[in-house]
């Protein structure tokens, strides 16, 4: 609240210079990711010469880099050009609880980043500026890049252990016998709900690049015995189940396709089952939230859009389904409950 005050009292124009300068931060914030900065302070305070010699970066450049960065609680200078992590900064070491490492140098990767250049053309057609950037659309390009389609996946379970424990917690997945995750990544999500629901099984589901790397994750997380594996094209045919979750996949879709997707688990819905989304819900007017700037990713990259609760309304139906209930959790994340109509 103080912040928006202050930022209240700046003139237009420095509000706006400071938004628009957002291109650097993410940049700043990509550079000290993929150099493992906040790695090399896991032990306590550096010098940035220190610094510059574990990452192999040149110092003084660096300095300006990680100088912008602690200016904004991201990482903190303890005196000078000495630096140490920050709360904000912990989150950018690799493998551990919470981080969110990859899906940062994700963020700043000239393959993602230089989309973002293209806005334009999607203001001015409604195509995806991925397209207009790299010449093909974004999962087809994936396909063909296999570093940038790991970074992405990585960028997802990332995501997707951030939001699981709370949609775990928040909705009520009792009752359901077999529960399909359609599009489900490595299968992270549906391991935390069958860890919590013992008695039930799973089906993972994806493209057949995606789940050649889900085993160590399933077995990892102790549910490997519980899923069935399998892929395909859910444009066509999905396994049947007596219920089914998306997490972060219809956002990923115009209306046309999302129809389609939901339409293929119309068709192979065992009787009057459950259609689950995880998804941000926008809501109305001027409210802040998360998923209003993910829309414009949505708009940018895959051609998708995130959506208001009336939206998911019409899209339910469009489909064969009907809404149900829209259930929030400790996250952007809600759960959105629809049957067979």
């Amino acid at each position: 609240m103080e912040a928006q005050q202050q930022s209240q009292q700046l003139p237009p124009q420095a509000i706006v210079m400071q938004l628009a300068m957002g291109a650097m931060i993410t940049q700043a914030i990509g550079v000290a990711a993929k150099l493992g900065v906040a790695d090399v302070l896991a032990g306590g305070e550096k010098h940035i010469d220190d610094i510059s010699t574990a990452v192999s970066a040149h110092s003084p450049s660096l300095y300006r880099i990680i100088r912008s960065l602690a200016s904004l609680g991201v990482f903190t200078e303890t005196q000078s050009h000495t630096f140490a992590n920050t709360p904000v900064s912990e989150v950018l070491r690799a493998d551990i609880p919470g981080s969110i490492r990859s899906s940062m140098i994700f963020m700043a990767e000239p393959w993602h980043f230089n989309v973002f250049g293209n806005m334009l053309h999607s203001a001015r057609t409604g195509g995806t500026a991925w397209k207009a950037t790299h010449g093909e659309e974004v999962f087809d390009w994936f396909g063909k890049n296999p570093e940038a389609s790991a970074l992405f996946n990585a960028c997802m379970s990332e995501l997707s252990a951030g939001a699981a424990p709370a949609i775990v917690a928040a909705y009520d997945f009792s009752g359901i016998d077999t529960l399909a995750d359609i599009a489900g990544g490595h299968g992270f999500l549906l391991s935390q709900i069958l860890r919590a629901n013992p008695n039930m099984k799973g089906i993972l589901f994806d493209m057949d690049h995606v789940i050649a790397g889900s085993g160590e994750m399933l077995q990892s997380q102790g549910v490997a015995d519980r899923v069935e594996t399998a892929s395909g094209d859910f444009f066509k045919e999905v396994p049947a189940a007596d219920a089914y979750i998306m997490k972060h996949i219809v956002h990923d879709w115009d209306d046309d396709r999302s129809i389609k997707i939901m339409q293929s688990i119309h068709r192979a819905m065992i009787g009057d089952g459950k259609l689950l989304l995880a998804e941000m819900v926008i809501p109305e007017g001027n409210d802040p939230h998360p998923g209003k700037m993910l829309d414009l990713e949505m708009l940018t990259s895959p051609g998708g859009l995130e959506r208001t609760a009336d939206e998911y309304a019409r899209l339910f139906e469009q489909a064969g389904f009907r809404l149900n209930r829209i259930v929030p959790s400790m996250s952007p994340f809600s759960v959105i409950e629809a049957t067979k109509a």
